[in-house]
């Protein structure tokens, strides 16, 4: 999955497939993660979201299952 860089002090790039409504996220330090049947207009609001890391933590951490993939 390819990953835009965006601009934030936690998240270091995004990555989202539509078909499958996977969401990637790579954090400052390396860590990626997946979070699963993440609707589109999650994704759309995340990559609008003055601040992507509180967006993130109020609507996508603790609402989605994930996992740790790097």
């Amino acid at each position: 999955m390819n990953r835009q860089p965006v601009s934030s002090s936690n998240i270091q790039a995004i990555g989202y497939d539509a078909k499958s409504r996977l969401l990637e996220i790579e954090f400052i330090g390396g860590s990626i993660y997946e979070y699963y049947l993440v609707p589109t207009e999650t994704h759309q609001e995340l990559m609008k979201a003055g601040s992507k890391g509180s967006y993130f933590h109020r609507q996508i951490r603790n609402s989605y299952k994930y996992r740790r993939v790097g």
